[in-house]
């Protein structure tokens, strides 16, 4: 029985090389360049599948540590934090001033507790005077009850003319029966700023005071709150427009069962949020703010904030986890020597700001220098890696992900090392996520927005909130204060240098 042929693309038998003849030696030069091709061809097919099980297995590696998704994706396993270990333990750090419940000198109630008899002989002590005593004292809640004021406006007829005098209501008692504005402040307070459902915030009324408000009720009072700081959100706009760093973001919200975009400009002063169909221009376009603004933006590498004609620097944290998942997925060298060259240049500019000096022009120079060469460095090692083309595909190949992050990294070399130029740009754009963070908390808690309304009225309260916060000032006096037609108006974009 003859053996199976191991060639059948050659069309050549396998058999000994003796019973070839010279006129079998052109089949065999032919059989030799099919193979070669054969062998090129298998090759790249192989060069290409290696690149496609990196790139899944990246996918797989992916976590908040190395790319830009949530931690809350990173399932039950948290990855390692690029923090030095020890560097902060848990609990109170070392220096750090304690606080702990402190005794008042006038206590709103005192109640005694006196001795009557002897616990040794058991003899009568009632009428005995005590000689020393000693207190402790209980913060607590008073009795949670609810209390309805009425007011009376007399009417008296003057006895001279005999005009009818009426005296006038306060101006925020306009109705028969009405809500008050603690009840308003409260319910406010519990949806917006704690983040609770309409409905909870609804049954809590009704468990700690016996009385029930309707959801719809609840929904009306934050419509009303958030008509009332329409001024004010309109003044945080040209504040924003005209700051000098800017920080902006968004992320994924879903209102009325679709997927929208919340977008937020904020500085370490104000806070400004929209809501938009739309993730790109349209949107940044809708909220009226990077239109007319001429400072610097901070962002991630998100293309639509490039075309504002401000000037731009970019998230160097975001960069610097992307860095690292290249580093770690597909073991590239250039990677990790840009993201040290960056955690050096940080170190060098944040030890430069707290002796009060700004980098040398030969710093800076020596610096981009070394960005360069890490850059030359990463075009050989991706070119590399590349590999041929994959057989039978025409046009232009498609990039690796090392590739096309050591092309932005070239193209925007400026906006990457905005902060070594200017002391005042931040490495990152932590104020845009931090401000950001609670608004995706509300949609864990609360679920979706089931309109745009209400999606409009949460974002302009929770901006005004995060404001005063930013400001120092407390949630509950100051959404009173709104209730009360006098709301906190901002003076300024940012906090002043120390």
């Amino acid at each position: 029985m003859a053996a199976e042929n191991p060639y059948p693309e050659t069309g050549v038998e396998d058999r000994p090389l003796s019973q070839y003849t010279v006129a079998d030696i052109p089949v065999l030069l032919a059989t030799l360049e099919d193979l070669k091709r054969l062998i090129t061809e298998l090759r790249a097919e192989n060069a290409h599948l290696k690149a496609r099980i990196a790139d899944l297995e990246s996918q797989l590696n992916q976590n908040s540590r190395n790319s830009s998704r949530p931690p809350s994706m990173d399932g039950f396993r948290r990855p390692q934090t690029p923090r030095e270990k020890g560097k902060r333990p848990p609990g109170g750090q070392k220096g750090h001033e304690g606080h702990t419940l402190q005794p008042v000198p006038n206590p709103d109630a005192v109640i005694v507790h006196t001795v009557s008899t002897c616990s040794r002989c058991g003899a009568s002590l009632e009428n005995v005077e005590p000689f020393d005593k000693e207190c402790r004292q209980v913060f607590d809640l008073l009795a949670l009850c609810f209390c309805v004021l009425e007011h009376r406006a007399e009417h008296k007829r003057c006895p001279r003319c005999g005009w009818v005098n009426k005296a006038a209501f306060p101006a925020d008692v306009a109705h028969h029966v009405q809500y008050g504005i603690n009840l308003k402040t409260f319910l406010v307070y519990l949806c917006v700023y704690q983040l609770l459902p309409y409905e909870r915030a609804s049954e809590i009324v009704s468990d700690l005071f016996g009385h029930p408000v309707s959801p719809a009720t609840v929904v009306a009072i934050v419509n009303e709150c958030s008509q009332n700081l329409t001024g004010v959100e309109d003044d945080v706009r040209k504040l924003l427009q005209n700051a000098h760093i800017l920080h902006v973001d968004e992320t994924g919200m879903q209102v009325g069962g679709a997927r929208q975009w919340l977008h937020v400009s904020s500085t370490d002063l104000l806070t400004c949020y929209g809501h938009h169909r739309n993730r790109g221009a349209k949107a940044t376009d809708a909220m009226g703010i990077l239109p007319e603004f001429q400072g610097t933006a901070v962002h991630d590498f998100w293309a639509p904030y490039f075309g504002y004609a401000c000037s731009h620097a970019i998230c160097n944290a975001h960069l610097l986890r992307e860095l690292r998942g290249i580093t770690e997925n597909f073991g590239h060298q250039w990677s990790g020597a840009l993201g040290n060259l960056l955690i050096e240049i940080k170190t060098t500019v944040d030890i430069a700001k707290q002796e009060g000096r700004v980098l040398t022009p030969e710093m800076i120079a020596a610096f981009e220098e070394q960005y360069l060469k890490v850059f030359e460095a990463g075009k050989e090692e991706t070119k590399r890696s590349e590999g041929p083309a994959e057989p039978g595909k025409r046009g232009r190949k498609k990039q690796s992900k090392a590739k096309n992050l050591l092309d932005r990294c070239s193209k925007y070399q400026k906006e990457i090392l905005a902060f070594m130029k200017d002391p005042s740009i931040p490495f990152t754009n932590n104020q845009a996520e931090r401000d950001l963070r609670m608004m995706k908390l509300k949609q864990k808690i609360s679920g979706t927005f089931r309109s745009e309304k209400g999606a409009r009225n949460f974002c302009r309260i929770r901006g005004f909130i995060s404001m005063i916060k930013k400001h120092g000032r407390q949630v509950f006096p100051e959404l009173m204060r709104v209730f009360e037609g006098a709301p906190f108006i901002p003076t300024a974009a940012h906090r002043p240098p120390e």
